[in-house]
């Protein structure tokens, strides 16, 4: 016996896709903190290097002094030492006077664009074709002999800033790395222990027997209950399969095992017979007997077809006028009953239900002829609508089934006195499921006229969504 192929394609799992999509996002958020701390980084080195070019700029600022009706400064060993704080950067500085003359310095040492003499002036500038930062404070003079604003520059190459803005982002991207290598392990076993109930659910699928098809446990997450519930109604369908099969083989095999054995018997007496009226009188019963069991057999398909497509066949907008015409114009009744008379009742309105448009036609031709085998001449199909009900029917001048026996018609193989042995009783059996099947009623009692038979739907007042 051959094994069922089996794909080998590698399918990747839930929990794989999952730990992917966190990782995607730990990465991205790790290149974020690493901008952001590259930036913070150096953000930092330039207020830390700043406040000493500050420093140096004040301290020398502070130095200076007039002497002779002109400022004079004896720059100190502190400015410079604060500068030595960044032993591999060059330095850079300039005094000049109110008229903007070099005191002291390096001539190239410009002053900032900005006019201000104000607070100091921040700025960056190219130090002998080097980057620099330079910062320029003013101090202001008002004596006897001298009145005027002196400036103070000091620059500083930015090797040193760059070292430690690169080493604070080293850090923080070390910090940041070992936590998020924390949270990959701690985000992978969250993940896998969230997904601890599928793999619960892939298992008990496993080890129940095929033919088990009850619910399965609903205590999961709700997430997850979402697909526990839709395999719950998928279930609950395919039992209904199954069971309609099941029936479908049990009812073949204890409903046809007597006619078909009666039909061998009889074809067996008739092949034995000599005389030609005992023969006759035979292939008369024989050709009953074959009528009777392809009526059964067409029942029979016909409760079969509509439980299938009351779970297969999506519901959609019929009107009941459409399933009368179509059970009158197939004349069926010429066939059954041709000396019946058949009336058809239907408005000018359409009657509209949801449902499957074949399953009606059955329950409406198995309605109509049960009408006409076992009741009685004028046999009258109508729709008609009450409200928020749309029904179609079939009534027959006849007085019905007895009391005793009504609540019982419906179920499978339940014949009435009047069949005569003529019906398996699967007629109104057909009807009471394609009832069930969209929300419906069947009902049987006296009607204006005689005995109905009514199938009652849901009526769509308005348009389908």
């Amino acid at each position: 016996m051959n094994e069922p192929l089996i794909s080998t394609a590698r399918q990747r799992s839930l929990s794989s896709r999952v730990v992917t999509g966190v990782l995607s996002l730990l990465l991205i958020g790790g290149i974020i903190v690493a901008i952001a701390s590259f930036a913070y980084g150096r953000q930092a080195a330039r207020q830390a290097y700043d406040r000493l070019l500050l420093g140096a700029a004040n301290d020398i600022a502070e130095s200076i002094a007039v002497i002779g009706g002109e400022p004079l400064t004896d720059l100190p060993v502190s400015a410079f030492q604060l500068l030595a704080l960044a032993p591999d950067d060059r330095v850079a500085y300039a005094v000049r006077g109110s008229r903007g003359q070099l005191l002291t310095g390096q001539d190239h040492v410009r002053l900032p664009k900005s006019s201000t003499t104000g607070g100091p002036v921040f700025y960056d500038a190219p130090m002998q074709d080097e980057a620099a930062r330079f910062v320029t404070v003013y101090r202001r003079f008002a004596e006897r002999d001298f009145s005027g604003t002196v400036s103070v520059t000091v620059g500083q190459t930015l090797a040193a800033r760059n070292v430690m803005a690169l080493g604070l982002t080293r850090d923080a991207l070390i910090a940041s790395l070992v936590a998020g290598l924390a949270l990959m392990v701690l985000a992978t076993l969250v993940i896998r222990n969230a997904m601890a109930p599928l793999n619960k659910i892939a298992d008990e699928l496993l080890d129940r027997d095929p033919y088990d098809l009850t619910p399965m446990d609903r205590n999961v997450p709700a997430e997850v209950s979402v697909m526990i519930d839709a395999m719950n109604r998928f279930m609950l369908r395919l039992d209904r399969q199954v069971s309609s099969m099941r029936h479908l083989i049990s009812d073949t095999a204890h409903q046809l095992r007597t006619p078909v054995a009666a039909i061998r018997a009889q074809s067996e007496l008739i092949v034995e017979a000599t005389d030609e009226d005992v023969r006759n009188q035979m292939v008369t019963r024989l050709t009953r007997r074959s009528r009777s069991l392809g009526e059964l057999l067409d029942q029979m398909l016909s409760r079969a077809l509509v439980i299938h497509r009351s779970d297969s066949a999506p519901p959609l907008p019929v009107d009941l006028r459409d399933i009368a015409l179509n059970v009158v114009e197939t004349k069926d009744h010429e066939l059954l009953s041709p000396e019946t008379e058949v009336e058809l009742r239907i408005g000018p309105d359409e009657v509209i239900v949801l449902a499957d448009e074949i399953s009606l036609v059955e329950a409406a031709k198995n309605m109509f002829n049960n009408a006409l085998r076992h009741g009685q001449s004028p046999v009258v199909i109508g729709v008609s609508q009450h409200g928020g009900s749309a029904e179609i029917w079939v009534e027959d001048a006849g007085s019905g089934p007895p009391a005793d026996i009504l609540d019982r018609i419906g179920q499978r193989f339940e014949r009435s006195a009047a069949s005569s042995g003529r019906s398996a009783g699967l007629g109104l059996s057909i009807v009471r499921s394609v009832a069930s099947a969209f929300a419906g009623e069947l009902t049987m009692g006296r009607g204006e006229d005689g005995f109905r038979v009514t199938l009652t739907l849901p009526a769509q007042t308005g348009e389908p969504q």
